[in-house]
């Protein structure tokens, strides 16, 4: 067993959930496939065991490493896997390698096939303008026949900020009671606010899925698999938003990491 401090430490071993979990750059991940991230969560639900769910991607680890709020996010998650292939690299770098990417877009479809494959249900929270989770939730629906949408809700811009508001939403998951939440509000928005609704719903599994939502609904496009094998998905976002996206992926993200696989190569030879 290890510790590696940067900005904080986290130590290698077993995570909240049992699972193996390693340590890259300070910032802990779960050597897990998608398919084992479903099976785990399917499996804590039939416990009665919920829990929080992130998808750290190179901006997300930039964050933890540079501000304890959102590094306590991520460590205190039941499940961290990678959303990011340069995260993958670090980690062959490292000599830790991590099995697969696992991402929030993705995710989103195995998890509520697993749901609808246990007669189980979800609610989709955030992901943009009003009606854009309700259609994603329909859009789920058809596909996946037995899986029941136990709510959708895009409250307006800011309503994490307004203490009413935030207790109007968790009276609302409260009453409709899903076995999983999908909050796509970008990190560290979701992951926040998911840290003040999980008390309401212990038994139920919350997933941060940042953009998710809208790309079930079809309103926005993923990239190309050729694109997402490539590590180039941020790419295809930066051509569709990039008036958003210029300065987090040009001017902080690809300096990041290119630190980040320099640390991680670093740090195998120190050990």
């Amino acid at each position: 067993m290890t510790t590696e401090s940067a900005a904080g430490s986290a130590t290698e071993g077993p995570a909240p959930g049992g699972t193996s979990r390693i340590v890259l750059r300070g910032v802990p991940f779960d050597a897990l496939t998608e398919a084992q991230v479903v099976e785990h969560v399917a499996a804590g639900l039939a416990r009665g065991a919920g829990g929080h769910l992130v998808t750290p991607n190179i901006d997300i680890v930039r964050q933890a490493r540079r501000d304890a709020e959102a590094r306590s996010l991520v460590t205190g998650a039941g499940l961290v896997v990678a959303d990011g292939t340069p995260i993958l690299w670090g980690a062959r770098l490292a000599r830790r390698p991590l099995p697969a990417r696992v991402t929030g877009a993705s995710l989103i479809w195995t998890l509520s096939e697993a749901m609808a494959r246990d007669g189980r249900s979800i609610y989709l929270l955030g992901g943009g303008a009003p009606g854009v989770p309700e259609r994603a939730g329909e859009v789920l629906a058809e596909r996946y026949p037995g899986l029941r949408v136990a709510g959708a809700s895009a409250p307006p811009m800011g309503f994490d900020r307004d203490e009413r508001q935030v207790a109007a939403v968790a009276a609302d998951l409260a009453a409709a009671k899903p076995d999983l939440v999908f909050v796509g509000l970008g990190f560290p928005r979701q992951d926040r606010l998911i840290t003040v609704l999980r008390p309401a719903l212990p038994g139920a599994w919350f997933v941060g899925c940042g953009a998710a939502i809208p790309f079930a609904a079809g309103e926005m496009e993923r990239a190309p698999e050729w694109m997402q094998r490539a590590g180039l998905e941020w790419l295809h976002r930066l051509v569709g938003e990039p008036r958003r996206l210029f300065g987090r992926y040009i001017l902080h993200d690809l300096p990041f990491a290119a630190r980040f696989l320099t640390g991680c190569a670093l740090d195998r030879l120190r050990r």
